[in-house]
């Protein structure tokens, strides 16, 4: 697989604006079982190897996962302050759990976990996301192991196949889209 034209448009804004630790955060939208959006802050965690698709991790208990297990469609908003640059890449979402068939989604999610923090590797032995906080007993489990991910632990990847980059400084801005169709990308200078 070749890498997307806009890899390079990315790869700048994110060294451009790596003093910004937050510049790693993005919004990520999925589809509710009702059919309503919903929006979410996500950490960026880099691009699976030698391909497109931008890496993300949740909690199989969420209610993130159970609307990408329904709807397999998402959309990821992110602005980098430094640059003035706005992506929105829309794709579809996989989620990577301990059952999934892919032997190399399997070792990309195990060497995800080995990246984390201690602190977020933590988070996935709290006790379940969304459910009505009874006491703090379900946040204080032991620090699980650092080379196994645990059951509940899932990569998630977004296989954009369009992506709309808008830079905001100039005038005019400058606006480009890049799909992918047939197994290539194309790109469009569009209007701002």
């Amino acid at each position: 697989m070749s890498l997307a034209p806009w890899r390079s448009s990315l790869a700048r804004a994110l060294h451009r604006n790596r003093s910004l630790p937050y510049a790693r955060y993005v919004q990520l939208a999925t589809v509710q079982a009702t059919g309503r959006p919903a929006n979410r802050t996500v950490v960026f965690r880099g691009t699976l190897a030698d391909a497109n698709q931008l890496k993300f991790i949740t909690d199989i208990r969420s209610q993130k996962a159970d609307e990408i297990e329904r709807s397999p469609w998402g959309e990821v908003c992110w602005y980098f302050p430094n640059t003035r640059e706005q992506f929105r890449f829309a794709g579809r979402l996989t989620l990577v759990g301990e059952m999934h068939a892919d032997s190399a989604l399997q070792a990309a999610r195990a060497s995800t976990w080995q990246e984390l923090s201690d602190a977020a590797r933590s988070q996935f032995t709290w006790a379940d996301p969304g459910q009505p906080r009874v006491s703090d007993d379900g946040f204080n489990a032991p620090l699980p192991d650092a080379i196994a991910p645990l059951p509940n632990f899932c990569l998630l990847l977004l296989d954009p196949d369009r992506v709309d980059h808008l830079e905001l400084r100039g005038n005019p801005q400058n606006r480009r889209i890049y799909e992918h169709k047939n197994g290539d990308w194309s790109s469009q200078e569009v209007n701002p």
